[in-house]
């Protein structure tokens, strides 16, 4: 389920080059690329005097945010603000400072976070559009709301916390479709039916059911995307019960999740309360077990490790995972709120164009989402090969979409949906480490 609130941006030095990159020429590029494995990999290895202290510090700050290590990128933006302003022209100061901001607000430090944020904003409002001011006080009214509360304060009843949940049918049933329930769930002492969706960066209930649950109104508003742009609220509820685990303070955007489109709204309450990526992080790690149908979350998380992640946040906070489909190397969108196999997109068509064409017929697919509903054309592929987390499997079919960029500017060439996924006896997500792991069906 596809999401973004605020498009950032990064702007960086482009270098030109014909033989033996110097170390800064590759950093640039990793940066360029938005490739934070490569960058990640650069800065461990590359001689530490061979990079220029701007691209050092900048380093830790992007690897930081994007391989969700909050305790290198706050004070590697911190010394970024206080030695190297000059070298940021205003691209990079507010999305530096967007990042920073978030950063703070994932380990509870959202004062903190309101505080730059409206610093920077007073610096810069005369160089700024009224859009974009509009999008970052939106930010500024979100971590000043959170200041009040303790958010993600997480209790568990035992040593390993076990979440079951319910794999249902939705969307008409010529499509087979399924989505994930939380079983044993309840918010603020009522039982809830909440969906587990990996691809939502934020937590979502819709407007009449936040008045349900006695949801605690905050001053300040939201913009979610998915189809199109939606506008909402925020709130938080007091108590999040999800299997044996108790989460206090947890926020959640309000929004109008109808599409309107009458044939799509029939099926349209499933998302009418979601979870996702941002409870993921709090949770630290956690195991989908597919065969039990439960999830598993030790109460004490891993240490972070030497080992390489395999996942990252694209610039709009979608969860990739390194992949490959039919040989193809590529970053997918780790989505169990897409109730079918999943998508690829035409730079898969572009490099099996012959293949395609000549063993698939053309179709029509429609999606459902925040703000409408997208007909787009693609083909429909049978018995693909998927690699993901070290194992393999074979999905029964997935569509690829012939429009231009399916990920846009969310940087990934494939939405791996929920059917996809539960080919694996069991999918891990360690989130300090940001490795995830699959296991075969044995």
């Amino acid at each position: 389920m596809k999401k973004y609130i605020l498009t950032l941006w990064i702007c960086f030095i482009h270098f030109s080059f014909s033989y033996g990159q110097t170390s800064d020429e590759k950093i640039a590029e990793a940066m360029n690329n938005s490739d934070w494995f490569a960058l990640d990999s650069l800065y461990r290895t590359e001689p530490r005097d061979s990079i220029s202290q701007f691209l050092e510090i900048f380093s830790r700050c992007l690897i930081g945010n994007r391989l969700n290590r909050p305790d290198v990128s706050i004070p590697a933006f911190a010394e970024l603000f206080n030695t190297q302003s000059e070298n940021l022209d205003l691209g990079n100061l507010l999305n530096s400072s967007m990042m920073f901001a978030m950063d703070l607000s994932r380990i509870g430090d959202n004062k903190t976070a309101t505080n730059m944020l409206s610093s920077v904003l007073s610096s810069t409002r005369t160089h700024l559009d009224s859009a974009t001011i509009a999008g970052i006080q939106q930010y500024i009214n979100q971590y000043k709301a959170l200041s009040n509360y303790n958010p993600y304060k997480i209790t568990f009843e035992k040593s390993v916390g076990t979440i079951p949940f319910e794999v249902v049918p939705v969307d008409p049933p010529k499509n087979n479709s399924v989505l994930m329930y939380l079983k044993n769930t309840s918010i603020n002492g009522v039982e809830a039916d909440v969906t587990f969706d990996t691809g939502a960066g934020v937590n979502i209930i819709s407007d009449s059911l936040a008045l349900k649950y006695n949801l605690i109104p905050l001053d300040a508003s939201t913009t979610v995307g998915g189809v199109d742009i939606q506008n909402g609220s925020y709130a938080i509820a007091r108590e999040l019960k999800i299997g044996d685990i108790i989460v206090r303070d947890v926020p959640f955007y309000v929004i109008n999740i109808t599409t309107n489109n009458e044939e799509a709204d029939k099926y349209v309450d499933c998302f009418n309360i979601v979870v996702g990526s941002e409870l993921m992080l709090q949770l630290k790690d956690l195991t989908i077990d597919f065969v039990n149908n439960k999830i598993i979350v030790p109460s004490i998380a891993p240490k972070r490790s030497q080992v390489s992640p395999n996942m990252c946040f694209s610039s709009q906070m979608n969860l990739l995972g390194k992949g490959i489909v039919k040989g193809d190397k590529m970053l997918m969108n780790i989505d169990t709120g897409d109730a079918s196999y999943g998508s690829l997109g035409k730079g898969f068509f572009e490099n099996n164009k012959e293949y395609i064409t000549t063993h698939c017929k053309l179709d029509t697919i429609r999606n459902a989402g925040i703000g409408g509903v997208n007909i787009s054309e693609c083909y429909r592929v049978p018995n693909l090969s998927i690699e993901l987390g070290n194992n393999e499997i074979k999905a029964t079919e997935m569509v690829v979409v012939l429009k231009e960029n399916m990920g846009g500017t969310f940087g990934y060439e494939c939405n791996l949906g929920l059917k996809s996924l539960m080919l694996f006896s069991k999918v891990r997500f360690n989130m300090v480490d940001f490795v995830l792991t699959t296991f075969n069906q044995e």
